[in-house]
């Protein structure tokens, strides 16, 4: 099959790296010639694990390539996947489908026959529809179907989600189209995979539906873990007991500092508007974000009270500002709320993150950025952890706690056992959802 990938952000780049694996013939388009200019030296402009060597296998066999030109790289291929972005429209909370149109009214103008032109983006429902109505205005001739086809890529392990996929999701109203998909996703098929059909606004809506059930059990997590630190209980052994329930499960049980990234608080705010546009408002999802932002903004008072009741003049070293580990992604991370928050109280902050100083030097001003933990925690009145990247789960705590300062930290991700912290030589100690020790923690 010969497939055109229009967008090569996270979502185009992976999908259209991992298409061509499969032995399809992928072209991935991009408006920005500079990060045409990258791929085409082999160079990858996100940092997602495993995925520059299965890009320069492919780039090898002849199977994958880049271009600027959408027009050349849409003639004659069998499906063209839109991958732009949807970011939340500032003002009411909508999804801005504004790239959407554009790549489809682009792509119509570019069409030589038949053609299945596959939403990958995630949009509000109704939107496939419009673009159907797009293409049919741009190029009344056109003979095509539209299909829906989201995904469900997590950063950091997105090779491995889309190669071995719980679900593939397709939304399709024609046999013709439906035969198209099944051609591509036919290597997943034959290994058994689940591939749900569905009808367009099924296929939108269960993108939607997911993310919020997954952003509910994060908040959920978040706000027992509030309530074991005043009845003296431990998030972790509850979230234990809670996970051992099949009906219940383990995943999303973790408490921290909220959740983040470029899709829980893209979908959850978008999925509220919808609710609210149709007259079916979702109290639920509407309050989970209102209590996520509590979440962050409660992380801000662990660290003050850690800090004596002002962070003013302190030297504070922040472990991890991307909002998960394995990802350089920075989009809504807890560390774009709290670290502002602490540069503003007059604290000196050195970060450190495998990943982040490319996007975090431009969204995290005032900050020094440190490339070993060791060094960051030297003198500094406060040590947090905001992101658990394998290289902070077994620090020599020890060492840490006799180079500051004032030895005090802040495990926001629970990563190390309020025993062993007080042993390692901390004065004071401050978790999610668990005890303390020291000042009023």
């Amino acid at each position: 099959m010969k497939i055109a990938m229009v967008g090569t952000g996270y979502v185009g780049l992976v999908s259209g790296v991992c298409f061509s694996d499969f032995g399809h013939e992928v072209v991935c388009i991009d408006k920005d010639p500079r990060k045409i200019e990258m791929l085409m030296r082999g160079e990858v402009p996100i940092y997602e694990p495993g995925l520059e060597t299965v890009m320069a296998r492919n780039v090898a066999a002849g199977r994958l390539s880049f271009t600027g030109d959408l027009a050349g790289a849409v003639a004659g291929a069998d499906a063209v996947f839109i991958a732009v972005g949807t970011p939340t429209r500032r003002g009411d909370g909508h999804a801005d489908l504004s790239y959407v149109m554009a790549a489809a009214e682009e792509i119509a103008k570019a069409l030589t026959g038949y053609c299945v032109i596959v939403t990958k983006s995630t949009v509000p429902v109704g939107t496939n529809r419009q673009v159907a109505e797009v293409v049919s205005k741009a190029n009344p001739a056109a003979e095509f179907d539209v299909a829906s086809n989201p995904e469900f890529l997590r950063e950091g392990a997105a090779i491995d989600d889309f190669m071995r996929p719980d679900r593939v999701v397709v939304g399709v109203e024609s046999d013709r189209a439906r035969a198209v998909m099944s051609d591509i996703y036919r290597p997943l098929f034959l290994r058994e995979f689940p591939i749900v059909y569905t009808d367009l606004e099924s296929a939108e809506m269960i993108k939607y539906a997911a993310n919020a059930f997954l952003a509910t059990k994060i908040t959920f997590i978040n706000e027992m873990a509030m309530l074991c630190e005043r009845v003296g209980a431990d998030i972790k052994a509850v979230s234990k007991g809670m996970g051992l329930d099949g009906r219940i499960g383990n995943k999303f049980l973790h408490a921290g500092p909220g959740y983040g990234g470029s899709c829980f608080p893209k979908d959850t705010n978008a999925l509220a508007r919808i609710g609210q546009d149709h007259a079916s408002p979702c109290a639920i999802t509407e309050t989970v974000i209102e209590v996520n932002d509590r979440v962050k903004r409660r992380m801000i008072d662990k660290l003050v009270d850690l800090c004596g009741g002002s962070v003013n003049g302190k030297t504070v070293a922040v472990l991890g500002v991307t909002f998960k580990p394995n990802t350089d992604d920075m989009r809504e991370a807890p560390a774009l709320t709290i670290v502002p928050a602490l540069v503003g109280g007059g604290a000196k902050v050195r970060v450190v993150d495998p990943q982040g100083r490319r996007e975090g030097e431009h969204l995290l001003p005032g900050v020094d950025w440190v490339e070993d933990p060791y060094a960051a925690a030297r003198e500094a009145d406060a040590l947090v952890i905001l992101t658990e990247w394998n290289e902070f789960r077994a620090l020599d705590l020890g060492q840490m706690a006799r180079s500051m300062a004032t030895p005090r930290l802040a495990d926001l991700r629970n990563i190390y056992p309020p025993e062993d912290v007080r042993a390692a030589g901390f004065e004071a100690y401050v978790a999610v959802g668990r005890r303390g020790f020291g000042l009023d923690a």
